[in-house]
């Protein structure tokens, strides 16, 4: 595929990894030998195929007679053929050829034309926005087949595979697919394929919220790309730059509007058309709408019926974006929502999520409060289940690396007990060598033994003072000098297989603005000057952690709800009541903040730590989601086992207005709310109007 045909929104391209494949990727091996003309000639077609499908066709049907019945070549020409077909939709030509690779002969070819006919099914499928049919198409592939495939038709596998996970929420699928096929598109020696699977990696650290090492991907991607230039490779780069530079509008603009001039130059036009949405998306997000009406208009036009569902869909709903920060709400909501009611029906749960989202902000900020409230919470009901995935893979991962630490630790600990074995045999043999010495020689030799005892002694104590501070310094952060995860597992360890306490979960808002505003050193200096504050505000037994990035997490040890909520609102107060001073600069910040006691009201729940975190991250959420610079708080849930808590987690907002949950609300010195009462359940509209963001980024994605 090609990310940017997916079905779901372009913009945001499949999902991942990371950081095994950090190195700089070789783009040939050193005795790779030239292929065949006959190679060369399928290889031009691949790379051309989104531009000229017909006449790429035709090219393709002259080939193959002069290609070897039951060769590799030929194989691979029936497969071009295919994925160009499931370009243009043609089912019966799609059909006929998937049987042709499903029919081939029982011999080493074999797993790969059973590769092969999934892709073209799946592509096809994908092409008309159904990624249910395209998954399930994927999925009859058996490892076997899989594994006994030739790389070429392995790398299409895997990248596909990438792109529908990804649609459908499953990032950890999407990343394991997406390194998969990055690895074969280094051992195909085609810069072009490394290129796009470079984009690929790309887009998923962007989605990771990893923006320096998407920036170090899209940059490898585009040296690849230009070491063996086209313009349709070139054009899918410039698209993927546009996309995790989408913070800095200069280059955002320029690599769209580059990819646009490429796509025009190569006479493309689906990916003109898909070029002119992404346009219409940047201006949407810059205040533009009459332009971005424009644009997303010109895009449809360039679709025919039937053509390319994902971009079609994607102007459709950037025409209703448009139309409602027009001022024609009841138009462009109508139009925009049954944008996201066809990603719904095939199988687009990530992109729908976000959409809901967007449509609600935009709303929001034309004063439609009913409105804004419907689209809130349907995308919070998609959105916070592939939350709660993202948060359990992340403790996953934590745990894993904390088990292996605690492995090389314990290998540490057997190396040095050996030694000191080693030692008292030393010591015992040269205490029987002393009994052997006579006469005037024992004295001296006491005095030595004397001497080595201290020595030994002093040893110890510096190895001890020594050990104490690497303990010190692995559990703490290097850079605010707070707890780290790791003490706070030790902890929690501690403490028994149940929470009791009250845990806040604090997340600085918009932390990537102030990263690229103030360069990082200014972030940093934001996060140490914070860091202080929250410390300060909290009893020696407390305990303060910086949990990843721009997260704090604080263990507070009262179990009381008033003195839980109390303690928030002064989190609240001291992160963004002061500016943080930065050189000459005032930075102002606030935060998100989600908090819970435990047990909890009113059967007395109890919650494993991880459960408990799980838990007090969707509060959090669900604050972030509401505004940001304010504090929900759970009082109390109609659970009695972690399980019930768990099902009512799911569906927060929802059980929160059903009565089965109790949350308060409160709100940053900027807002200056009146804090500390309880919050009442969600109402047809927002519980509580507020200032839409002042950005257009997605929420989940903050």
């Amino acid at each position: 595929m090609n990310r940017h045909c997916s079905f779901g929104r372009v913009r945001r391209w499949a999902p991942l990894v990371l950081s095994a494949l950090l190195g700089l990727l070789p783009l040939a091996p050193a005795n790779a030998a030239p292929p065949s003309k006959a190679w060369q000639q399928l290889e031009a077609v691949e790379r051309r195929q989104r531009a000229d499908p017909a006449p790429l066709a035709e090219q393709l049907r002259g080939l193959e007679p002069r290609l070897a019945v039951d060769s590799a070549e030929r194989l691979e020409a029936r497969t071009l053929l295919g994925l160009l077909a499931a370009q243009d939709g043609d089912l019966a030509q799609v059909t006929t050829i998937v049987k042709w690779l499903q029919d081939w002969p029982l011999d080493e070819l074999q797993p790969s034309a059973q590769v092969a006919a999934a892709c073209v099914w799946a592509e096809y499928q994908r092409r008309r926005g159904d990624l249910r049919e395209a998954r399930k198409a994927l999925s009859k592939v058996s490892v076997v087949q899989r594994e006994g495939a030739l790389p070429l038709q392995r790398w299409r596998y895997h990248r596909q595979a990438s792109f529908t996970a990804l649609d459908a929420g499953a990032l950890e699928l999407a990343q394991s697919e997406a390194q998969l096929a990055l690895k074969l598109a280094e051992q195909l020696a085609h810069p072009w394929r490394v290129a796009l699977s470079l984009a690929d990696m790309a887009e998923l650290a962007r989605r990771l919220r990893q923006d320096e090492r998407g920036r170090l991907w899209i940059s490898r991607a585009l040296s690849a790309a230009e070491s063996d230039p086209d313009p349709i490779t070139l054009y899918e780069v410039h698209t993927g730059r546009a996309l995790v530079y989408s913070e800095d509008s200069a280059i955002a603009l320029q690599s769209y509007s580059q990819a646009l001039q490429l796509a025009t130059e190569a006479g493309a036009a689906r990916l003109r058309a898909l070029a002119l949405a992404n346009l219409s998306d940047y201006h949407l997000r810059h205040g533009k709408p009459s332009v971005a009406l424009d644009l997303a208009q010109q895009s449809l036009a360039l679709v025919g019926p039937g053509d390319d569902p994902g971009t079609a869909n994607l102007a459709r709903f950037n025409i209703g974006l448009a139309k409602v920060l027009m001022g024609r709400l009841s138009e462009g909501r109508a139009l925009a929502k049954a944008a996201v009611q066809a990603e719904l029906q095939h199988g687009a749960l990530a992109t729908a999520a976000e959409d809901w989202l967007e449509l609600a902000r935009y709303l929001e900020r034309m004063q439609d409060l009913p409105g804004a409230a419907e689209a809130y919470r349907e995308g919070l009901k998609l959105a916070q289940p592939l939350r709660r995935e993202q948060l359990q893979r992340r403790l996953l991962e934590a745990q894993e690396r904390f088990d292996a630490d605690r492995r090389d630790r314990d290998l540490e600990l057997l190396a040095r007990d050996k030694a000191l074995k080693a030692a008292q045999i030393s010591q015992r043999n040269l205490q029987l060598g002393l009994w052997a010495l006579i006469g005037g020689c024992v004295l001296v030799s006491a005095a030595l033994v004397v001497q080595a005892l201290r020595r030994a002694r002093n040893a110890n104590a510096r190895l001890a003072v020594r050990n104490a501070a690497l303990k010190q310094q692995s559990e703490s952060d290097s850079l605010t000098g707070l707890s780290n995860r790791r003490h706070f597992q030790a902890v929690m360890r501690q403490q028994g297989p149940e929470l009791q306490g009250s845990l806040f979960l604090i997340d600085i808002d918009h932390f990537k603005r102030i990263n690229d505003s103030y360069g990082h050193a200014g972030g940093d200096q934001v996060l140490i000057e914070l860091a202080r504050r929250l410390r300060h505000q909290m009893r020696d037994d407390d305990l303060v952690v910086r949990w990843g990035g721009e997260e704090f997490l604080v263990y507070a040890r009262t179990t009381e709800p008033l003195l839980a909520r109390a303690l928030a609102q002064r989190l609240l107060d001291v992160v963004g009541r002061t500016p943080v001073v930065y050189e000459s600069l005032h930075i102002t910040t606030s935060a998100s903040i989600g908090f819970v006691s435990l047990p909890l009201a009113p059967h007395g729940l109890r919650l494993p730590w991880e459960r408990a975190i799980d838990l007090v991250d969707t509060v959090m959420y669900l604050a972030k989601v509401h505004g940001r610079n304010r504090a929900y708080g759970l009082e109390r849930m109609l659970a009695t086992d972690p399980l019930q808590a768990a099902e009512l987690a799911a569906r927060l907002e929802g059980a929160w207005q059903a009565g089965d949950v109790t949350l308060v609300t409160l709100e940053g010195p900027k807002l200056g709310s009146q804090a500390g009462t309880p919050a009442p359940p969600p109402a047809p509209q927002p519980h509580q109007p507020h200032q839409p963001p002042k950005e257009d980024g997605h929420a989940l994605a903050q």
